[in-house]
């Protein structure tokens, strides 16, 4: 059952993951890009936000984790990045939990080992319990792990990812937000995981403009 669980999860994933997306609330900008109209704010005043739209089941997002790392690594100084997990359905709702409890006990570090641990060992982590034995099998506190999963801050840091999701229209991962203004992905940018994200840096500086 766990097994056909899996399989399930990382079809819809891949799924939704090769879906094109031009939501006709948005205006169509080149082949490479999208251009949000009208522009949403940012929750970061004064930087420009590269918001990335993954799911941890997300075989694509799974192979451009080190690649966003690396890159936001040599991002300019007024750029920030902020990672929106995303669920598609209910039975990915934990997975979003989990990058928030990762994120407020520090252990960012987690983030790609847990991307690993689906896609590299095949692990089945999908709901509290499993993933409260792999952190703490990473030397995370099993009580401190429980006690934030289902806290009030993770539950408000996962409504606001889902209402990013809405606002943006996201139907596939992985996607990038520029500044509010643009969307694009690999599969606009040819198919290109690094396409997307020379696009993304095209696009920082147009962001800028007022």
């Amino acid at each position: 059952m766990q097994s056909s669980m899996f399989t399930r999860l990382i079809a819809a994933a891949a799924l939704a993951a090769a879906t094109l997306f031009a939501p006709a609330s948005q205006a169509q900008g080149s082949d490479q890009h999208i251009v949000i109209n009208p522009p949403h704010p940012s929750d970061t005043p004064g930087k420009v936000e590269v918001l990335e739209f993954f799911a941890y089941t997300c075989p694509h997002c799974a192979t451009m984790e080190p690649m966003v790392e690396a890159w936001a690594k040599t991002a300019p100084p007024d750029v920030v990045l902020k990672q929106v997990p995303i669920a598609f359905n209910a039975s990915m709702k934990p997975m979003q939990q989990l990058y928030y409890t990762l994120l407020t006990l520090n252990r960012p570090d987690l983030h790609a080992k847990f991307f690993t641990a689906l896609h590299g060992e095949r692990k089945r982590l999908f709901d509290k319990k499993s993933m409260g034995d792999w952190a703490a099998e990473q030397g995370v506190d099993r009580a401190k792990f429980d006690s934030v999963f289902d806290s009030f801050s993770v539950q408000t840091q996962v409504q606001r990812a889902d209402q990013l999701a809405q606002a943006y229209n996201v139907d596939g991962t992985p996607a990038f937000a520029v500044g509010g203004k643009f969307m694009t992905s690999p599969a606009m940018a040819g198919n290109s995981y690094e396409g997307a994200l020379r696009e993304v840096d095209r696009l920082i500086p147009l962001a800028r403009q007022k």
